[in-house]
């Protein structure tokens, strides 16, 4: 494929994105430096078919704002389509979570860790994408904790070149039987007491890799500090949620809610920012501060 720049035009549309998505002024500089390099990586992988990349990143590293300034940037450049999907907007209704939860663990009532997605809808859409037909793809709204209103998901109906999936546990690499064994946190040594709730997630994991994730075409990962940063980030994405939403429609948490939900990413994150790096094709470091400080690649 073509060589993207950094064009006038290309410049003017992520200027505007900027302004829309509510950035820093001086957010162009990461654009620029970061972002545009990295489309470059990714369309150098590009062949024949539609290229599947999957990008990993724990809460409010920042996944949904770099997959619309690549997606932009490739539509403006190569005037061509783009996918953009989340792994989020492919949670199982709060109706399906509570029959997981009642079936398998009460823990699945609460959307995050695999086996709380509907894996066959986001096999259905990625093979349809892949294979240039149209797809219609849901949203899920996080202020109801549930699937959004059919009106408001996204409706592919051009083909595409470029498919980027993003989600927190993209790639996670699985655990071994030993890895499980020890509780990691409160929730889960008060409320997973015989690892069942773990031990299926983990399980389920399998399947998301078997089924999507070795079948992705390259694999990007946001790499934070620590897993103790991101409270602090998800913390501040739960305030600007509630600034945006609607009293009445709003299922926002408390500080004390959001520590015990983000116990239930706590190990998958905490072994996917200590494996993933080894696998990823591409690194992008991010600081206390959120800067982003490079890109790495596997072969550098």
């Amino acid at each position: 494929m073509s060589d993207v720049s950094w064009s006038v035009k290309t410049q003017k549309r992520c200027a505007s994105l900027i302004e829309k998505m509510l950035l820093p002024n001086n957010f162009h500089e990461i654009v620029r430096d970061i972002y545009l390099p990295l489309t470059q990586i990714i369309l150098n992988k590009k062949k024949n078919q539609p290229l599947l990349v999957s990008i990993n990143g724990a809460q409010g590293t920042g996944k949904s704002t770099l997959t619309a300034f690549i997606k932009q940037i490739i539509e403006t450049e190569l005037d061509c389509h783009v996918a953009a999907l989340s792994l989020d907007d492919f949670y199982l209704s709060r109706a399906n979570r509570q029959q997981l939860a009642e079936k398998i663990h009460p823990l699945f009532i609460t959307r995050g860790v695999p086996g709380t997605h509907g894996l066959d809808e986001i096999e259905k859409a990625l093979d349809s994408l892949i294979n240039r037909k149209k797809c219609v793809a849901p949203k899920f709204s996080k202020a109801i904790d549930d699937l959004s209103n059919k009106s408001e998901w996204v409706a592919y109906n051009n083909p595409v070149e470029v498919i980027l999936f993003e989600g927190w546990c993209n790639n996670s690499p699985i655990q071994n039987e030993t890895e499980l064994t020890k509780p990691i946190n409160e929730l889960e040594e008060n409320e997973d007491t015989k690892s069942i709730w773990r031990h299926y997630a983990n399980e389920q994991l399998k399947q998301y890799h078997h089924r999507i994730f070795d079948h992705t075409d390259m694999c990007i990962m946001l790499k934070p500090p620590s897993f103790e940063q991101i409270y602090d980030w998800r913390s501040l994405q739960e305030k600007k949620l509630k600034a945006n939403t609607p009293s009445h429609q709003q299922h926002i948490m408390s500080d004390e809610q959001l520590k015990h939900f983000i116990q239930h990413y706590e190990r998958i994150t905490r072994h996917t920012l200590d494996h993933l790096p080894a696998i990823a094709d591409v690194i992008i470091a991010i600081t206390a501060d959120h800067s982003l400080t490079g890109i790495t690649q596997k072969n550098d």
